[in-house]
């Protein structure tokens, strides 16, 4: 789209895109310090059938890059004249964390603990307040698009409340390497949205500080396959290509003591209880301690930062 397409707006409203268009808008949501506005960039894709509003979210953390470039291949492959429902994407939603190349808002909030905002808080729970309820509230569906932090690096997974047959649905239709069932906890945008009875999945599509082709691609496919099984689009559903790994729970294992950490197991490694995970040296090389799986799973996610103090992350086991 040009710039042409593009306008300011107050108030966000689906009807406000005329059906079998796709249009660029800055929602207003903040004033920065020099009484400017500070506007969310939203795209919106609306078919000229009746159906549902699909919301897609990301850079909730203003580093996790890999959904932006998901939600602009996405709108690039709409074809609203051909669509039923709407598409609405926001391919920044934590702009003073993205400014920065962040994770946390620019008071040094994860925004995505504080879902969905206070309507008179603080900086960060005012821009979420707004955020939740000028533009989330009105999504039927969404898919939060996420990816590991700094230090880490995630395998293709998805954390869904598998009690819920509708996220069930949208979990297996990522043709993800894993899904991790979770409750959405208190301050998630997952969470949020939930307790507004809006189906909802978190995606966590690779690493931090870059774009992830491979990922990327596997992210755009699972969208498409959302967007044919809610009628929005007469596409089929691409079969699945993965035999997918469901956990019924996940944690972290972390350091006892600080020093230089190797990892020993790669992402979506099926480790055994007892097995050797990871060691910790000092700055001399000697080893200080080793660690073990202490039950049999498989690797969500690890530490790449071989510097780590007591208490630091070593691998995300999920459970099956």
């Amino acid at each position: 789209m040009n710039r042409a397409n593009q306008k300011k707006i107050e108030e966000f409203h689906v009807e406000d895109t005329p059906k079998g268009e796709i249009n660029h808008y800055w929602l207003k949501l903040s004033t920065n310090a020099l009484g400017e506005s500070i506007r969310l960039p939203i795209m919106v894709a609306r078919g000229i059938g009746e159906g549902p509003v699909l919301g897609l979210t990301a850079a909730v953390h203003g580093n996790e890059l890999n959904g932006i470039s998901v939600i602009q291949k996405l709108f690039n492959d709409l074809e609203p004249n051909n669509m039923n429902g709407t598409v609405v994407g926001v391919p920044v939603v934590n702009l003073q964390a993205f400014f920065q190349g962040e994770r946390e808002f620019n008071d040094g909030i994860d925004l995505n603990r504080i879902m969905p905002g206070v309507k008179n808080g603080n900086t960060s729970q005012v821009f979420a307040y707004r955020f939740f309820h000028g533009l989330v509230r009105k999504f039927d569906f969404l898919l939060d698009l996420h990816t590991a932090s700094f230090g880490r690096v995630n395998s293709y997974y998805i954390r869904s409340d598998m009690n819920n047959k509708v996220h069930q649905e949208l979990a297996h239709l990522q043709d993800a390497e894993i899904i991790v069932h979770s409750e959405a906890s208190d301050g998630t945008l997952r969470g949020a949205a939930e307790a507004l009875d809006i189906p909802a999945i978190t995606i966590e599509v690779g690493n931090p500080n870059r774009f992830q082709k491979k990922l990327i691609r596997s992210g755009l496919e699972g969208v498409h396959n959302v967007l044919a099984y809610l009628n929005m689009t007469d596409d089929e559903i691409e079969k699945p290509s993965r035999n997918t790994i469901v956990c019924k729970k996940s944690y972290w294992i972390y350091t006892n003591t600080g020093g230089l950490l190797t990892v020993h197991v790669d992402l979506v490694d099926n480790v055994k209880k007892g097995q050797h995970i990871a060691t910790i040296r000092d700055i001399f090389g000697n080893i200080l301690e080793e660690y073990f799986s202490p039950e049999n799973g498989v690797i969500i996610g690890k530490s790449v930062n071989p510097v780590n103090q007591s208490g630091g992350r070593i691998v995300h086991l999920g459970i099956e």
